[in-house]
């Protein structure tokens, strides 16, 4: 695991820090779960803890790429495709797919967030930040999900709480 770069959700303010040596490097806004926090399997909620970075998904796709089940459709979001697939969950142009380290509470059995597909994934434009509206994972801007696949390897720690500064 790195532990040069950790990576702070907090599920209260809506954002994601990025802190390189305990220093913040980069701040987001950021869309957790409409229905809050939480670890069970299927409850559609953001899951809190301590998580690593298992698998960086897209590296080199074009920013507004759509990936379904972790792979690109080839397809690039636009209004247009969206008002085609008005239901579709759209996971775009990165993905940060974590997985839980605190087993019982994240990992393994019922609250496995690997196995629940909890990723750090890009939006569309029209997606708002800063206020719950996912499925369980967290989501991004387009640009900002580039800077920050970039800038973290595969093993940086992420730890999601409802209060951080708690």
């Amino acid at each position: 695991m790195s532990d040069a770069f950790r990576i702070e959700v907090d599920i209260a303010t809506q954002s994601l820090a990025l802190l390189e040596g305990g220093e913040t490097r980069l701040r987001y806004r950021v869309s957790t779960a409409l229905r809050g926090a939480g670890e069970d399997k299927g409850s559609l909620r953001t899951p809190r803890g301590l998580h690593v970075v298992r698998a960086k998904i897209g590296d080199g796709l074009p920013c507004g790429a759509v990936l379904v089940g972790r792979r690109p459709t080839g397809e690039t979001w636009s209004p247009e495709l969206h008002a085609r697939h008005p239901s579709r969950d759209w996971i775009l142009t990165r993905i940060l797919w974590l997985s839980g380290l605190e087993r019982g509470r994240n990992r393994l059995g019922g609250v496995d967030t690997m196995q629940r597909f909890i990723y750090i994934h890009g939006s569309p434009d029209n997606v708002p930040m800063g206020s719950p509206g996912s499925h369980g994972c967290i989501r991004m801007r387009n640009d900002d999900i580039l800077e920050l696949f970039d800038a973290v390897p595969v093993g940086t720690r992420v730890h999601i709480a409802e209060d951080t500064k708690a």
